[in-house]
């Protein structure tokens, strides 16, 4: 009887060795990965790429069919249409196109339904079209005004929807546990699993801080000892945590932005860090002035769990692409979303 015992348990860690193992081993990647040198050899300056996950986001980053663009001959959109409040200066015909182009990139199931009444279209008793119409607002002004980030690239719909009403990767105000378990417990979460910091134990909201609010990213001294520098362990923490969801939103190494023999030295890094600087500053912006104020208008069910609207962080346009799209721009086809309407 014993011995049955024992060798049922045997096989049972057996099998559960063989798991594990598989578990292991699937969580590594496996070759070729190819390499790209961005700096001087010596310097670490590489970008690692797996050519097989490349091919996978670059088959989700194919562009839609665009409709051919329309004169601006014709009667304004505003004339014929009514509660047209931040497009009426278009034509009949570009305004028709732009509609059909935002079905397309957001709502391609639901229809124009997803934002009108079907029976009266000017109505904005659903909260998706009051949602939309600031969306493209803010559409407008990131082409138009963050141009040190997007530059002529810019950015549709499409860039963050994907043919999806709601796009990936939002994020919410995250309450999170009170403390951690264990001794290593702190109360920004440390010694869990943050899905946002990388599967790392970091502290489990890099957004809210630095993405929302303007808590101060740089940690790094800049002597041997002490010397004004009063950035704490925890706050070091938390910029960790936000470097690896930048790492893990464009797909990169830190060595993309910066130079891996003085991290914090501007005159040593790449162009990229400038950009994502801008980038930053712009994503606070669009949460700030464009999404929490939609928290009056999203229902209950599209709020998080403080009742906070969703927000945008660099995922959210780049999707594991170190440029959204590889690039692609599909702004020089909608010139009407590249400058914010009078």
């Amino acid at each position: 009887m014993n011995w049955g015992i024992k060798t049922s348990s045997g096989i049972v860690a057996i099998v559960a060795t063989i798991l594990l193992a598989i578990v292991i081993i699937g969580s590594f990647e496996r070759p070729p990965i190819e390499s790209v040198q961005r700096g001087y050899r010596g310097t670490g300056m590489v970008e690692n790429y797996n050519p097989r996950t490349i091919a996978t986001l670059a088959e989700a980053s194919k562009l839609p069919a665009t409709l051919p663009p329309l004169p601006a001959a014709g009667p304004k959109a505003s004339a014929i249409y009514k509660n047209v409040q931040i497009l009426g200066g278009l034509s009949v015909g570009q305004f028709t196109r732009l509609m059909a182009s935002i079905t397309t990139w957001v709502a391609p199931t639901q229809g124009c339904a997803y934002c009108h009444d079907t029976k009266n279209m000017a109505s904005d008793a659903l909260y998706t079209k009051v949602v939309s119409r600031r969306m493209i607002q803010m559409v407008q002004h990131i082409n138009a005004d963050w141009k040190p980030h997007v530059a002529e690239t810019g950015v549709t719909c499409f860039t963050c929807h994907r043919g999806q009403p709601v796009p990936s990767n939002i994020w919410f105000n995250n309450p999170g546990p009170a403390h951690a378990h264990g001794m290593a417990s702190t109360e920004t979460g440390m010694g869990l699993v943050a899905p946002a910091a990388g599967l790392t134990a970091l502290p489990y909201d890099p957004y809210t801080p630095f993405l929302e609010k303007d808590a101060v990213i740089r940690v790094q001294a800049t002597t041997a000892l002490p010397s004004g520098n009063l950035q704490s362990i925890k706050q070091t923490e938390w910029t960790y945590a936000l470097m690896m969801n930048f790492s893990t939103a464009l797909g990169v190494n830190c060595t993309y932005c910066h130079n891996s023999r003085e991290f914090g030295d501007w005159s040593q890094s790449t162009p990229q860090r400038v950009t994502a600087w801008h980038g930053i500053h712009m994503v606070r912006d669009l949460n700030n002035t464009y999404l929490n104020p939609l928290g009056k208008v999203f229902p209950a069910n599209r709020l998080g769990p403080t009742g906070d609207a969703p927000k945008v962080a660099c995922a959210t346009c780049h999707q594991g692409v170190y440029k959204p799209l590889f690039g692609q721009s599909m702004i020089k086809g909608f010139p009407e979303l590249a400058a914010a309407a009078p």
